[in-house]
């Protein structure tokens, strides 16, 4: 049973797959995609609505498997620097605050199936962990934001904990891709600054992520021991 759903699961995935290449190449060429100055006409037009139309957008991209990097660089292709960076920062806090609620909703049996590959990582990271567990998930490189989410919701790790780590690990990254998205759209030497001092605190902190990685890798699951003796 669990290996023809695993089958109908790739089979289903494989074929949106195809049919999201098709709907992209149909898209290319017959519709005229808007340019960077239609767009913030647009935005512009909406007024301070424009605002919470974004960062809604980005909170529900933060809750999916959707990469947020894609709306941290459109914000600051839209709004700039200083604008696009609160916005950003705003929307994914609320998204992955979201998605850890809605993992103490769904329970940890639900959440582990959810994870998938990222599963055993996860859980051997955050369960009954705190604010480095957090923010050394966070920062790893090829980890992204939601299993990090709903696995410190589902896997026991502190509110308070999961927000403070989240927050500091978050904004460098954030402000960093929105720069990319303001040199984007205007090249200059302030958002060539930006992303280069952004950049430098992500190094920075993904190394000290690795290392403290490095030193709980070897981090027994829950579980484990009482495996062992019996």
């Amino acid at each position: 049973m669990g290996r023809t759903g695993l089958q109908w699961g790739t089979y289903l995935r494989n074929t949106l797959l195809v049919l999201v290449l098709l709907l992209m190449l149909w898209l290319a060429f017959n519709v005229r995609l808007p340019s960077v100055d239609e767009l913030r006409a647009d935005m512009e037009s909406l007024g301070w609505a424009a605002w919470i139309v974004f960062v809604l957008l980005y909170a529900i991209v933060a809750m999916t498997p959707i990469p947020v990097t894609i709306m941290a660089v459109t914000g600051g292709l839209l709004f700039g620097i200083v604008e696009g960076s609160a916005l950003s920062i705003i929307g994914v806090f609320i998204g992955c605050w979201g998605a850890y609620w809605l993992a103490r909703a769904l329970g940890r049996a639900t959440v582990v199936k959810m994870l998938g590959t990222h599963a055993d990582t996860v859980e051997r990271h955050l369960a009954d962990a705190g604010f480095q567990a957090v923010a050394t998930l966070r920062l790893m490189p090829g980890l992204p934001y939601w299993p990090v989410n709903y696995g410190s919701g589902a896997f026991g790790v502190s509110q308070r904990d999961f927000l403070v780590a989240g927050l500091i690990s978050t904004v460098p990254g954030q402000v960093s891709l929105v720069a990319v998205g303001s040199f984007i759209s205007e090249p200059g030497v302030v958002p060539a600054a930006v992303v280069l001092c952004a950049w430098a605190v992500v190094v920075t902190m993904t190394i000290w992520a690795l290392r403290a990685w490095k030193g709980t890798s070897s981090r027994p699951l829950p579980g484990d021991r009482f495996r062992r003796r019996s």
